[in-house]
């Protein structure tokens, strides 16, 4: 499976990277930082980009590199993330601008009717940004932003991380035991 995965800017780089960490063996991850994701990993944990993954097989971008492969919808993407996702990128998403690699691989994405999950990052959302995940939804796109589910008694930071990642890995079809599974009465 090739996965593209974008990071942008807004708060929680350290998610985003985490799912890249948690990632089976048999993905392979293609991952656009943006220039912001650099300076928020910077600010928020002190770390830059060469102390990203140890994945052999990730494919890293820069989110000017407008002509990689993941550019067009001749490559074969399966599936693509967005994590976290900023209301700037949100916005250019949903009004077809394709000025970075992700807005653009995105695009490719959409047109190409393929596998896209957003994870907006921000509290509380405007109207705009509001009407901005409907509409994207209404195209095909999960909306799926980092909220914890409580049935699973998470403990620790490391557990909740680990449920939010594991509802993204469910939506891109991911096999994981990263959380305990709802099990009724």
């Amino acid at each position: 499976m090739n996965l593209i995965i974008g990071i942008t800017g807004a708060s929680g780089v350290k998610l985003g990277l985490k799912l890249v960490d948690l990632l089976p063996s048999h993905i392979k991850p293609h991952l656009i930082l943006s220039n912001s994701a650099k300076i928020t990993l910077q600010y928020e944990d002190n770390q830059d980009i060469s102390a990203i993954t140890n994945k052999k097989n990730l494919v890293l971008y820069d989110d000017d590199q407008i002509w990689s492969d993941i550019a067009s919808g001749s490559y074969k993407a399966d599936a693509m993330i967005i994590t976290p996702c900023s209301m700037n990128t949100l916005a250019k998403c949903v009004t077809g601008i394709s000025d970075t690699l992700i807005t653009r691989a995105f695009s490719v994405m959409l047109k190409e009717r393929r596998k896209i999950v957003l994870s907006p990052r921000e509290m509380p959302y405007s109207t705009i940004s509001l009407e901005n995940m409907a509409k994207l939804s209404m195209y095909g796109v999960v909306i799926a932003p980092p909220v914890i589910g409580y049935y699973s008694k998470q403990q620790t930071l490391e557990e909740m991380e680990n449920f939010i990642i594991g509802k993204w890995f469910d939506l891109l079809d991911i096999e994981n035991n990263l959380y305990k599974r709802w099990i009724g009465k």
